[in-house]
Protein backbone atom coordinates (compact mmCIF):
# COMPACT_ATOMS: atom_id res chain seq x y z
CA UNK A 1 0.00 0.00 0.00
CA UNK A 2 1.39 3.35 -0.58
CA UNK A 3 2.23 6.01 1.74
CA UNK A 4 0.65 8.86 2.54
CA UNK A 5 0.88 11.78 0.08
CA UNK A 6 3.32 14.18 2.09
CA UNK A 7 5.82 11.28 3.15
CA UNK A 8 7.15 10.97 -0.80
CA UNK A 9 9.94 13.29 -1.89
CA UNK A 10 11.16 14.22 -5.51
CA UNK A 11 14.06 13.50 -7.37
CA UNK A 12 14.47 14.25 -10.94
CA UNK A 13 16.72 15.03 -13.96
CA UNK A 14 14.75 17.67 -15.56
CA UNK A 15 13.47 14.79 -18.43
CA UNK A 16 11.65 13.12 -15.50
CA UNK A 17 11.43 12.78 -12.04
CA UNK A 18 10.60 9.61 -9.18
CA UNK A 19 8.48 9.90 -6.11
CA UNK A 20 10.58 8.74 -2.96
CA UNK A 21 8.85 7.61 -0.12
CA UNK A 22 10.23 7.97 3.20
CA UNK A 23 10.62 3.92 3.76
CA UNK A 24 13.14 4.42 1.13
CA UNK A 25 11.02 2.87 -1.43
CA UNK A 26 10.75 4.43 -5.43
CA UNK A 27 6.70 4.17 -6.09
CA UNK A 28 6.44 6.42 -9.21
CA UNK A 29 8.91 6.51 -11.85
CA UNK A 30 7.89 7.25 -15.29
CA UNK A 31 11.11 6.42 -17.76
CA UNK A 32 12.59 8.49 -20.22
CA UNK A 33 10.12 11.41 -20.04
CA UNK A 34 7.38 12.58 -17.36
CA UNK A 35 4.26 11.46 -19.60
CA UNK A 36 6.24 7.91 -20.33
CA UNK A 37 4.66 4.76 -19.10
CA UNK A 38 6.04 4.59 -15.91
CA UNK A 39 8.25 1.58 -14.57
CA UNK A 40 7.23 1.72 -11.06
CA UNK A 41 4.00 2.42 -10.45
CA UNK A 42 3.36 1.18 -6.84
CA UNK A 43 2.29 4.56 -6.18
CA UNK A 44 -1.65 3.87 -7.40
CA UNK A 45 -1.28 0.50 -6.75
CA UNK A 46 0.93 -2.36 -4.89
CA UNK A 47 4.45 -3.73 -5.00
CA UNK A 48 3.35 -5.94 -7.65
CA UNK A 49 2.82 -2.89 -10.14
CA UNK A 50 6.37 -1.90 -9.80
CA UNK A 51 8.38 -0.27 -6.81
CA UNK A 52 12.00 -0.38 -5.62
CA UNK A 53 12.93 0.01 -2.22
CA UNK A 54 16.56 0.06 -0.40
CA UNK A 55 16.07 0.26 3.59
CA UNK A 56 16.85 -1.78 6.55
CA UNK A 57 15.64 -4.89 7.03
CA UNK A 58 15.58 -4.59 10.67
CA UNK A 59 12.80 -2.44 12.36
CA UNK A 60 13.27 1.06 12.07
CA UNK A 61 13.84 3.33 15.21
CA UNK A 62 14.55 6.83 13.55
CA UNK A 63 14.03 7.97 10.08
CA UNK A 64 14.58 11.64 8.96
CA UNK A 65 15.35 13.14 5.29
CA UNK A 66 16.70 15.78 3.81
CA UNK A 67 17.90 17.57 0.65
CA UNK A 68 21.76 18.75 0.36
CA UNK A 69 21.62 22.09 1.07
CA UNK A 70 20.78 23.43 -2.34
CA UNK A 71 20.20 20.63 -4.27
CA UNK A 72 17.74 18.10 -5.03
CA UNK A 73 19.79 15.27 -4.07
CA UNK A 74 17.60 13.09 -0.94
CA UNK A 75 19.18 11.55 1.65
CA UNK A 76 17.36 9.65 4.21
CA UNK A 77 19.22 8.04 7.63
CA UNK A 78 17.51 5.01 8.71
CA UNK A 79 18.22 4.26 12.37
CA UNK A 80 18.21 1.07 13.79
CA UNK A 81 18.76 -0.78 17.00
CA UNK A 82 22.15 -1.93 15.64
CA UNK A 83 23.36 0.65 13.86
CA UNK A 84 22.41 3.77 11.38
CA UNK A 85 22.56 3.70 7.09
CA UNK A 86 22.29 6.74 5.38
CA UNK A 87 20.44 6.55 1.85
CA UNK A 88 21.35 9.04 -1.08
CA UNK A 89 19.07 9.59 -3.79
CA UNK A 90 19.28 11.40 -6.96
CA UNK A 91 18.54 11.80 -10.67
CA UNK A 92 22.12 13.13 -12.24
CA UNK A 93 21.64 15.94 -14.47
CA UNK A 94 23.08 17.16 -17.89
CA UNK A 95 24.34 14.10 -19.27
CA UNK A 96 21.44 13.40 -21.63
CA UNK A 97 20.74 9.63 -20.04
CA UNK A 98 17.86 8.78 -17.97
CA UNK A 99 19.56 7.18 -14.66
CA UNK A 100 18.78 6.72 -11.25
CA UNK A 101 21.47 6.33 -8.40
CA UNK A 102 21.00 5.23 -4.49
CA UNK A 103 24.02 5.32 -2.65
CA UNK A 104 23.83 3.27 1.03
CA UNK A 105 26.58 4.15 3.28
CA UNK A 106 26.35 2.68 6.86
CA UNK A 107 27.51 5.19 9.38
CA UNK A 108 27.08 3.02 12.72
CA UNK A 109 27.06 -0.07 13.80
CA UNK A 110 25.83 -3.00 11.74
CA UNK A 111 22.47 -2.76 9.62
CA UNK A 112 20.59 -5.39 7.51
CA UNK A 113 19.51 -3.86 4.27
CA UNK A 114 16.35 -5.09 2.35
CA UNK A 115 16.96 -4.82 -1.56
CA UNK A 116 13.85 -5.18 -3.25
CA UNK A 117 13.69 -4.36 -7.52
CA UNK A 118 10.10 -5.24 -9.21
CA UNK A 119 10.04 -3.99 -12.75
CA UNK A 120 6.52 -3.44 -14.53
CA UNK A 121 6.76 -1.34 -17.42
CA UNK A 122 3.72 -0.04 -19.17
CA UNK A 123 2.51 1.48 -15.85
CA UNK A 124 2.70 -1.62 -13.41
CA UNK A 125 1.32 -3.92 -16.30
CA UNK A 126 3.40 -5.97 -17.95
CA UNK A 127 6.48 -8.11 -16.85
CA UNK A 128 10.04 -8.00 -18.42
CA UNK A 129 11.99 -10.86 -19.41
CA UNK A 130 15.21 -10.24 -16.99
CA UNK A 131 18.82 -11.56 -17.63
CA UNK A 132 22.34 -10.71 -16.75
CA UNK A 133 25.18 -9.59 -19.18
CA UNK A 134 28.26 -8.97 -19.50
CA UNK A 135 29.47 -5.42 -20.44
CA UNK A 136 32.26 -3.23 -19.94
CA UNK A 137 33.98 -5.72 -18.10
CA UNK A 138 31.37 -6.29 -15.21
CA UNK A 139 28.23 -8.25 -14.63
CA UNK A 140 24.47 -6.16 -15.29
CA UNK A 141 21.00 -6.91 -14.92
CA UNK A 142 19.17 -5.91 -17.79
CA UNK A 143 15.19 -5.90 -18.26
CA UNK A 144 13.53 -5.81 -21.26
CA UNK A 145 9.63 -5.59 -22.34
CA UNK A 146 8.75 -3.62 -25.92
CA UNK A 147 10.60 -0.20 -26.54
CA UNK A 148 11.82 -0.32 -23.05
CA UNK A 149 15.42 -1.73 -21.42
CA UNK A 150 16.12 -0.86 -17.84
CA UNK A 151 20.04 -1.90 -16.65
CA UNK A 152 21.03 -2.35 -12.56
CA UNK A 153 24.51 -2.16 -11.98
CA UNK A 154 25.08 -3.04 -8.45
CA UNK A 155 27.14 -5.01 -6.09
CA UNK A 156 24.50 -7.81 -5.39
CA UNK A 157 22.32 -8.15 -8.55
CA UNK A 158 18.71 -10.31 -9.08
CA UNK A 159 18.79 -13.43 -10.72
CA UNK A 160 15.38 -15.09 -12.19
CA UNK A 161 13.77 -13.54 -15.41
CA UNK A 162 10.40 -12.08 -13.83
CA UNK A 163 11.49 -8.84 -12.58
CA UNK A 164 10.89 -9.58 -9.57
CA UNK A 165 14.06 -9.79 -7.13
CA UNK A 166 14.21 -9.49 -3.30
CA UNK A 167 17.21 -9.98 -1.29
CA UNK A 168 19.27 -9.04 2.12
CA UNK A 169 22.92 -7.91 3.15
CA UNK A 170 24.61 -6.93 5.78
CA UNK A 171 26.68 -3.63 6.20
CA UNK A 172 28.87 -2.15 9.19
CA UNK A 173 30.28 1.18 9.95
CA UNK A 174 32.06 2.57 6.86
CA UNK A 175 30.93 0.23 3.96
CA UNK A 176 29.22 1.83 0.83
CA UNK A 177 27.14 0.18 -1.54
CA UNK A 178 25.78 2.00 -4.85
CA UNK A 179 23.44 0.86 -7.46
CA UNK A 180 22.35 2.74 -10.38
CA UNK A 181 19.55 1.87 -12.97
CA UNK A 182 19.78 3.62 -16.51
CA UNK A 183 16.91 3.23 -19.43
CA UNK A 184 17.75 2.99 -23.09
CA UNK A 185 15.70 1.78 -26.25
CA UNK A 186 15.69 -1.97 -25.74
CA UNK A 187 17.19 -1.88 -29.20
CA UNK A 188 20.41 -0.31 -27.71
CA UNK A 189 23.28 -1.94 -26.24
CA UNK A 190 23.63 -1.69 -22.90
CA UNK A 191 25.00 1.86 -21.81
CA UNK A 192 28.31 2.52 -20.62
CA UNK A 193 28.97 2.70 -16.52
CA UNK A 194 28.05 6.08 -15.26
CA UNK A 195 31.03 8.31 -14.31
CA UNK A 196 29.77 8.10 -11.03
CA UNK A 197 31.65 10.57 -9.25
CA UNK A 198 31.71 13.32 -11.80
CA UNK A 199 28.07 13.13 -12.28
CA UNK A 200 26.82 13.53 -9.02
CA UNK A 201 29.54 16.56 -8.73
CA UNK A 202 27.94 18.53 -11.67
CA UNK A 203 24.26 17.56 -10.97
CA UNK A 204 25.00 18.93 -7.16
CA UNK A 205 26.94 21.97 -8.77
CA UNK A 206 24.02 22.79 -11.19
CA UNK A 207 21.31 22.81 -8.91
CA UNK A 208 23.52 24.74 -6.06
CA UNK A 209 23.98 27.31 -8.76
CA UNK A 210 20.12 27.62 -9.53
CA UNK A 211 18.87 27.72 -5.95
CA UNK A 212 21.81 30.41 -5.04
CA UNK A 213 19.86 32.77 -7.31
CA UNK A 214 16.82 32.71 -5.91
CA UNK A 215 15.57 35.58 -3.61
CA UNK A 216 16.83 36.59 0.16
CA UNK A 217 14.92 39.59 0.58
CA UNK A 218 11.23 37.78 0.63
CA UNK A 219 9.28 36.15 3.52
CA UNK A 220 10.17 32.27 4.27
CA UNK A 221 12.78 32.48 1.41
CA UNK A 222 14.18 29.07 2.29
CA UNK A 223 10.59 27.55 0.77
CA UNK A 224 10.73 30.34 -1.78
CA UNK A 225 14.17 28.49 -2.83
CA UNK A 226 12.56 25.03 -2.41
CA UNK A 227 9.70 26.49 -4.43
CA UNK A 228 12.02 27.30 -7.56
CA UNK A 229 14.53 24.21 -7.45
CA UNK A 230 11.25 22.47 -7.12
CA UNK A 231 10.18 24.08 -10.59
CA UNK A 232 13.26 23.51 -12.24
CA UNK A 233 12.81 19.59 -12.05
CA UNK A 234 9.32 19.92 -13.47
CA UNK A 235 10.74 22.14 -16.51
CA UNK A 236 12.15 19.34 -19.15
CA UNK A 237 15.72 20.57 -19.88
CA UNK A 238 15.62 19.71 -23.64
CA UNK A 239 12.12 21.56 -24.71
CA UNK A 240 11.87 23.86 -21.90
CA UNK A 241 8.48 22.52 -21.12
CA UNK A 242 6.94 22.97 -17.90
CA UNK A 243 4.78 20.23 -16.67
CA UNK A 244 2.23 20.63 -13.57
CA UNK A 245 2.96 17.87 -11.80
CA UNK A 246 5.43 14.52 -12.38
CA UNK A 247 1.91 11.97 -11.24
CA UNK A 248 -1.38 11.13 -12.23
CA UNK A 249 -4.41 9.94 -10.39
CA UNK A 250 -3.51 11.14 -7.11
CA UNK A 251 -6.95 12.11 -5.96
CA UNK A 252 -8.66 15.39 -5.48
CA UNK A 253 -11.35 13.47 -3.28
CA UNK A 254 -10.30 10.24 -1.39
CA UNK A 255 -12.11 7.06 -2.99
CA UNK A 256 -13.94 9.52 -5.64
CA UNK A 257 -13.69 10.09 -9.41
CA UNK A 258 -11.81 13.35 -9.11
CA UNK A 259 -8.43 11.85 -10.30
CA UNK A 260 -6.50 13.60 -13.31
CA UNK A 261 -3.09 13.31 -15.53
CA UNK A 262 -1.22 16.47 -14.48
CA UNK A 263 2.21 14.90 -16.23
CA UNK A 264 1.80 17.27 -19.28
CA UNK A 265 2.15 21.19 -19.82
CA UNK A 266 -0.75 23.50 -19.26
CA UNK A 267 0.05 27.10 -20.93
CA UNK A 268 -1.50 28.65 -18.27
CA UNK A 269 0.66 26.54 -15.63
CA UNK A 270 3.87 27.39 -17.50
CA UNK A 271 2.85 30.72 -18.13
CA UNK A 272 2.13 31.25 -14.41
CA UNK A 273 5.75 29.38 -13.62
CA UNK A 274 7.33 31.92 -16.22
CA UNK A 275 5.60 34.78 -13.82
CA UNK A 276 7.30 33.44 -10.92
CA UNK A 277 10.89 32.69 -12.30
CA UNK A 278 10.70 36.58 -14.08
CA UNK A 279 9.89 37.83 -10.43
CA UNK A 280 12.19 35.83 -8.74
CA UNK A 281 15.49 37.35 -10.50
CA UNK A 282 15.60 34.15 -13.06
CA UNK A 283 15.33 36.22 -16.73
CA UNK A 284 17.13 33.53 -18.74
CA UNK A 285 14.79 30.74 -18.21
CA UNK A 286 12.03 33.32 -20.22
CA UNK A 287 13.71 32.42 -23.53
CA UNK A 288 13.00 28.31 -23.55
CA UNK A 289 9.90 28.73 -22.46
CA UNK A 290 9.13 31.18 -25.36
CA UNK A 291 11.34 28.71 -27.58
CA UNK A 292 8.68 25.61 -26.09
CA UNK A 293 5.97 28.33 -26.97
CA UNK A 294 6.44 29.08 -29.93
CA UNK A 295 7.29 25.07 -31.16
CA UNK A 296 3.84 24.40 -29.61
CA UNK A 297 0.85 26.54 -30.65
CA UNK A 298 2.28 27.05 -34.33
CA UNK A 299 0.21 26.51 -36.91
CA UNK A 300 -3.31 27.96 -37.15
CA UNK A 301 -4.12 30.31 -34.20
CA UNK A 302 -7.37 29.17 -34.03
CA UNK A 303 -5.91 25.47 -33.37
CA UNK A 304 -4.71 26.64 -29.55
CA UNK A 305 -4.67 24.07 -27.10
CA UNK A 306 -4.67 24.48 -23.45
CA UNK A 307 -1.75 21.91 -23.02
CA UNK A 308 0.63 19.94 -24.79
CA UNK A 309 2.81 16.82 -23.93
CA UNK A 310 6.13 17.73 -22.86
CA UNK A 311 8.02 18.15 -26.43
CA UNK A 312 5.16 20.11 -27.52
CA UNK A 313 3.06 17.75 -29.23
CA UNK A 314 -0.81 17.61 -29.29
CA UNK A 315 -2.15 14.37 -29.02
CA UNK A 316 -3.12 13.25 -25.01
CA UNK A 317 -6.22 11.51 -25.38
CA UNK A 318 -7.77 10.13 -21.47
CA UNK A 319 -8.24 6.57 -21.28
CA UNK A 320 -8.71 4.82 -18.18
CA UNK A 321 -6.12 1.67 -16.78
CA UNK A 322 -8.50 -1.01 -14.80
CA UNK A 323 -5.67 -3.11 -13.88
CA UNK A 324 -4.28 -0.25 -11.77
CA UNK A 325 -6.93 -0.07 -8.13
CA UNK A 326 -5.58 3.34 -7.71
CA UNK A 327 -4.14 5.23 -4.47
CA UNK A 328 -6.25 5.28 -1.32
CA UNK A 329 -8.93 2.93 -4.07
CA UNK A 330 -9.61 6.10 -6.06
CA UNK A 331 -10.94 4.98 -9.36
CA UNK A 332 -10.66 5.26 -12.13
CA UNK A 333 -7.01 5.61 -12.71
CA UNK A 334 -6.50 8.02 -15.65
CA UNK A 335 -3.65 8.70 -18.22
CA UNK A 336 -4.34 11.62 -20.87
CA UNK A 337 -6.03 14.59 -20.50
CA UNK A 338 -9.72 15.07 -22.10
CA UNK A 339 -9.24 18.96 -20.93
CA UNK A 340 -7.41 19.36 -23.94
CA UNK A 341 -10.34 19.72 -26.49
CA UNK A 342 -11.51 22.26 -23.70
CA UNK A 343 -12.47 26.09 -24.56
CA UNK A 344 -10.63 28.42 -21.74
CA UNK A 345 -10.51 31.68 -22.83
CA UNK A 346 -8.58 33.01 -19.70
CA UNK A 347 -5.40 31.05 -21.13
CA UNK A 348 -3.87 33.66 -23.53
CA UNK A 349 -4.55 36.35 -20.94
CA UNK A 350 -1.61 34.42 -18.57
CA UNK A 351 0.25 33.90 -21.79
CA UNK A 352 0.27 37.48 -22.52
CA UNK A 353 1.25 38.49 -18.69
CA UNK A 354 4.21 36.05 -19.13
CA UNK A 355 5.78 37.46 -22.35
CA UNK A 356 5.08 41.21 -21.39
CA UNK A 357 6.86 40.22 -18.20
CA UNK A 358 9.54 38.60 -20.63
CA UNK A 359 9.66 42.29 -22.39
CA UNK A 360 10.39 44.39 -19.30
CA UNK A 361 12.81 41.75 -18.28
CA UNK A 362 14.95 42.78 -21.79
CA UNK A 363 14.07 39.89 -23.60
CA UNK A 364 13.47 41.90 -27.13
CA UNK A 365 11.21 40.22 -29.48
CA UNK A 366 11.90 38.15 -32.35
CA UNK A 367 9.40 38.73 -35.82
CA UNK A 368 7.69 35.56 -35.22
CA UNK A 369 8.03 35.66 -31.57
CA UNK A 370 5.64 39.00 -32.22
CA UNK A 371 3.49 37.52 -34.66
CA UNK A 372 2.53 34.92 -33.07
CA UNK A 373 1.45 36.77 -30.54
CA UNK A 374 -0.74 39.29 -32.62
CA UNK A 375 -1.99 36.23 -34.63
CA UNK A 376 -3.32 34.71 -31.08
CA UNK A 377 -5.21 38.01 -29.84
CA UNK A 378 -6.56 38.58 -33.15
CA UNK A 379 -8.40 35.12 -33.12
CA UNK A 380 -9.46 35.88 -29.67
CA UNK A 381 -10.76 39.01 -30.99
CA UNK A 382 -12.84 37.42 -33.32
CA UNK A 383 -14.59 34.97 -30.26
CA UNK A 384 -14.01 36.82 -27.48
CA UNK A 385 -17.15 37.08 -26.06
CA UNK A 386 -18.19 32.69 -26.63
CA UNK A 387 -18.67 31.27 -22.87
CA UNK A 388 -16.06 28.98 -21.98
CA UNK A 389 -15.08 25.38 -19.69
CA UNK A 390 -12.97 28.18 -17.26
CA UNK A 391 -9.61 27.60 -15.66
CA UNK A 392 -10.68 24.74 -13.43
CA UNK A 393 -11.90 22.67 -16.36
CA UNK A 394 -15.49 22.84 -15.51
CA UNK A 395 -16.94 19.41 -17.32
CA UNK A 396 -20.25 21.07 -16.76
CA UNK A 397 -22.10 23.37 -19.18
CA UNK A 398 -20.08 26.25 -20.78
CA UNK A 399 -20.34 29.22 -18.91
CA UNK A 400 -18.96 33.13 -18.82
CA UNK A 401 -17.00 32.80 -15.88
CA UNK A 402 -16.16 35.78 -14.79
CA UNK A 403 -12.46 35.28 -13.88
CA UNK A 404 -12.24 34.06 -18.12
CA UNK A 405 -13.55 37.27 -18.94
CA UNK A 406 -11.15 39.25 -16.99
CA UNK A 407 -8.14 37.32 -18.38
CA UNK A 408 -9.65 38.21 -21.98
CA UNK A 409 -9.30 41.96 -20.85
CA UNK A 410 -5.95 41.08 -19.49
CA UNK A 411 -5.21 39.45 -23.42
CA UNK A 412 -6.29 42.66 -24.75
CA UNK A 413 -4.88 44.94 -22.51
CA UNK A 414 -1.04 43.27 -22.55
CA UNK A 415 -1.60 43.54 -26.71
CA UNK A 416 -2.17 47.15 -26.12
CA UNK A 417 0.81 47.75 -24.09
CA UNK A 418 2.68 46.02 -26.41
CA UNK A 419 1.97 48.58 -29.25
CA UNK A 420 2.27 51.19 -27.07
CA UNK A 421 4.97 50.66 -24.77
CA UNK A 422 7.47 48.16 -26.79
CA UNK A 423 6.79 50.20 -30.15
CA UNK A 424 5.32 46.44 -31.65
CA UNK A 425 2.79 46.65 -34.44
CA UNK A 426 -0.64 45.88 -34.54
CA UNK A 427 -4.06 46.91 -34.67
CA UNK A 428 -4.00 48.62 -31.34
CA UNK A 429 -7.73 50.72 -31.73
CA UNK A 430 -9.33 47.58 -32.20
CA UNK A 431 -7.50 45.88 -29.38
CA UNK A 432 -8.26 49.03 -27.17
CA UNK A 433 -11.68 49.17 -27.88
CA UNK A 434 -12.08 45.38 -27.61
CA UNK A 435 -10.70 46.11 -23.92
CA UNK A 436 -12.59 48.48 -23.21
CA UNK A 437 -16.01 46.51 -24.27
CA UNK A 438 -15.00 43.28 -21.95
CA UNK A 439 -14.26 45.51 -18.96
CA UNK A 440 -17.80 47.00 -18.98
CA UNK A 441 -19.17 44.05 -19.82
CA UNK A 442 -17.46 42.17 -16.40
CA UNK A 443 -18.03 45.45 -14.18
CA UNK A 444 -22.33 45.08 -15.86
CA UNK A 445 -22.53 41.09 -15.58
CA UNK A 446 -19.78 40.03 -13.55
CA UNK A 447 -20.56 42.02 -10.22
CA UNK A 448 -23.48 41.63 -7.41
CA UNK A 449 -23.93 44.87 -6.35
CA UNK A 450 -26.55 44.00 -4.06
CA UNK A 451 -23.69 41.76 -2.12
CA UNK A 452 -21.00 44.12 -2.97
CA UNK A 453 -18.70 40.99 -4.59
CA UNK A 454 -17.83 39.48 -8.26
CA UNK A 455 -19.73 36.01 -9.06
CA UNK A 456 -17.98 33.40 -10.36
CA UNK A 457 -19.79 33.37 -14.03
CA UNK A 458 -22.66 35.33 -15.21
CA UNK A 459 -25.29 33.79 -14.41
CA UNK A 460 -24.64 33.16 -10.53
CA UNK A 461 -24.49 34.41 -7.33
CA UNK A 462 -21.36 31.62 -5.97
CA UNK A 463 -18.06 33.01 -5.36
CA UNK A 464 -14.92 31.47 -6.83
CA UNK A 465 -11.61 31.79 -5.23
CA UNK A 466 -9.55 32.56 -8.91
CA UNK A 467 -11.30 36.36 -8.57
CA UNK A 468 -8.55 36.64 -6.02
CA UNK A 469 -6.38 37.51 -9.25
CA UNK A 470 -8.76 40.00 -10.19
CA UNK A 471 -5.82 42.81 -8.45
CA UNK A 472 -2.88 40.67 -9.17
CA UNK A 473 -3.84 41.37 -12.98
CA UNK A 474 -4.08 44.66 -12.83
CA UNK A 475 -8.29 44.94 -13.30
CA UNK A 476 -8.61 47.05 -10.22
CA UNK A 477 -6.56 48.45 -7.45
CA UNK A 478 -6.22 46.23 -4.55
CA UNK A 479 -8.24 48.33 -1.86
CA UNK A 480 -10.95 49.37 -4.36
CA UNK A 481 -14.23 48.65 -2.71
CA UNK A 482 -14.87 45.88 -5.17
CA UNK A 483 -12.14 44.23 -5.17
CA UNK A 484 -12.44 44.27 -0.95
CA UNK A 485 -15.94 43.16 -0.83
CA UNK A 486 -15.09 40.14 -3.22
CA UNK A 487 -12.00 38.94 -0.65
CA UNK A 488 -14.58 39.11 2.24
CA UNK A 489 -17.18 37.13 0.09
CA UNK A 490 -14.62 34.78 -0.71
CA UNK A 491 -13.71 34.13 3.20
CA UNK A 492 -16.79 34.22 4.20
CA UNK A 493 -17.99 31.10 1.50
CA UNK A 494 -15.32 29.54 0.73
CA UNK A 495 -12.79 29.42 3.71
CA UNK A 496 -12.48 25.63 5.60
CA UNK A 497 -10.51 25.43 8.46
CA UNK A 498 -8.22 28.67 7.56
CA UNK A 499 -8.01 27.54 4.18
CA UNK A 500 -9.80 27.87 0.96
CA UNK A 501 -11.63 25.84 -1.32
CA UNK A 502 -12.02 26.97 -5.30
CA UNK A 503 -15.39 26.91 -5.26
CA UNK A 504 -18.34 25.02 -3.45
CA UNK A 505 -18.74 21.99 -5.35
CA UNK A 506 -22.00 21.73 -3.94
CA UNK A 507 -23.54 23.58 -6.81
CA UNK A 508 -23.02 21.52 -9.52
CA UNK A 509 -20.97 23.51 -11.74
CA UNK A 510 -18.32 21.05 -12.40
CA UNK A 511 -20.33 18.40 -13.69
CA UNK A 512 -18.60 15.81 -11.25
CA UNK A 513 -19.52 13.64 -7.96
CA UNK A 514 -17.92 13.88 -4.72
CA UNK A 515 -16.40 17.09 -2.85
CA UNK A 516 -12.88 17.94 -3.00
CA UNK A 517 -10.72 20.04 -0.18
CA UNK A 518 -8.56 23.25 0.11
CA UNK A 519 -7.02 24.07 -3.29
CA UNK A 520 -3.42 25.49 -1.69
CA UNK A 521 -2.79 28.00 -4.41
CA UNK A 522 -5.90 29.73 -3.42
CA UNK A 523 -4.98 30.77 -0.19
CA UNK A 524 -1.81 31.54 -1.59
CA UNK A 525 -3.72 34.33 -4.09
CA UNK A 526 -5.41 35.22 -0.92
CA UNK A 527 -2.20 36.29 0.72
CA UNK A 528 -1.16 38.25 -2.36
CA UNK A 529 -4.56 39.70 -2.69
CA UNK A 530 -4.67 40.79 1.43
CA UNK A 531 -1.17 42.47 0.17
CA UNK A 532 -2.56 44.00 -2.71
CA UNK A 533 -5.10 45.53 -0.15
CA UNK A 534 -2.67 46.65 2.18
CA UNK A 535 -3.65 43.96 4.86
CA UNK A 536 -0.08 42.79 5.18
CA UNK A 537 -0.39 41.53 8.20
CA UNK A 538 -3.20 39.28 7.72
CA UNK A 539 -1.38 38.42 4.45
CA UNK A 540 2.09 37.44 6.56
CA UNK A 541 0.50 35.40 8.92
CA UNK A 542 -1.77 33.61 6.03
CA UNK A 543 1.39 32.18 4.01
CA UNK A 544 3.49 31.32 7.97
CA UNK A 545 0.49 28.83 8.45
CA UNK A 546 0.54 27.85 4.49
CA UNK A 547 4.68 27.43 4.56
CA UNK A 548 4.00 25.01 7.68
CA UNK A 549 1.74 22.75 5.54
CA UNK A 550 4.61 21.63 3.47
CA UNK A 551 5.75 18.18 4.25
CA UNK A 552 9.74 17.55 5.81
CA UNK A 553 11.32 18.51 2.58
CA UNK A 554 9.55 21.83 1.78
CA UNK A 555 7.55 19.94 -1.17
CA UNK A 556 3.19 21.11 -1.36
CA UNK A 557 0.62 18.95 -3.08
CA UNK A 558 -2.24 20.19 -5.56
CA UNK A 559 -5.03 20.60 -2.08
CA UNK A 560 -4.96 19.88 1.52
CA UNK A 561 -7.32 18.03 3.96
CA UNK A 562 -6.92 20.26 7.28
CA UNK A 563 -9.31 18.21 9.04
CA UNK A 564 -6.85 14.87 8.90
CA UNK A 565 -3.91 16.88 8.12
CA UNK A 566 -2.93 15.13 5.40
CA UNK A 567 -2.43 16.36 1.25
CA UNK A 568 -3.99 15.51 -1.16
CA UNK A 569 -4.28 15.51 -4.97
CA UNK A 570 -1.19 15.63 -7.51
CA UNK A 571 2.18 15.84 -5.95
CA UNK A 572 4.63 17.82 -5.95
CA UNK A 573 1.84 20.41 -7.63
CA UNK A 574 3.63 23.08 -9.86
CA UNK A 575 0.60 25.23 -9.45
CA UNK A 576 1.11 25.50 -5.15
CA UNK A 577 5.08 26.29 -5.56
CA UNK A 578 4.77 29.09 -7.89
CA UNK A 579 1.61 30.61 -6.21
CA UNK A 580 3.94 30.70 -3.10
CA UNK A 581 6.47 32.09 -4.94
CA UNK A 582 4.53 34.88 -6.25
CA UNK A 583 2.74 35.24 -2.39
CA UNK A 584 5.96 35.94 -1.00
CA UNK A 585 7.12 38.69 -3.92
CA UNK A 586 4.09 39.90 -3.11
CA UNK A 587 4.67 40.56 0.27
CA UNK A 588 8.78 41.71 -0.55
Amino acid sequence: MALPIEDYALIGDRGTAALVGKDGSIDWLCLPRFDSPACFAALLGTEDNGRWLLAPADPVTATSRRYVDGTALLETTFTTAGGEVVLLDLMPTGDGRADVVRRLTCTRGTVRIRHDWVVRTDYGQVRPWVSREHAYDEEVVVAVAGPDKLVLRGPRLPRGHDGHHSDEFEMTAGDEATFSMTWVNSWFDVPAPLGMTERVAATTREQREWSQRSPRDVPHADMVRRSLLTLLLMTHAETGGIVAAPTTSLPEDFGGERNWDYRYCWLRDAALTLESLLGAGYDDEALDWRRWLLRAVAGDPADLQIMYTVDGGRQLPERELPHLPGYADSRPVRIGNGAVSQRQNDVLGEVMIALELAREAGLAETPNSWALQRALVDELADHWDEPDNGLWEIRGPQRHFTHSRVMVWVAFDRAVRAVEQHDLPGPVERWRELRDRVREEILDKGFDSTRGTFTQHYDATEVDASLLTIPLVGFLPGDDPRVLGTIEAIMTDLMRDGLLLRYRTQTGVDGLTGDEHPFLACSFWLVSALASAGRRDEAGALLDRLCALANDVGLLSEEYDPAHQRMVGNFPQAFSHLALVQAALALR
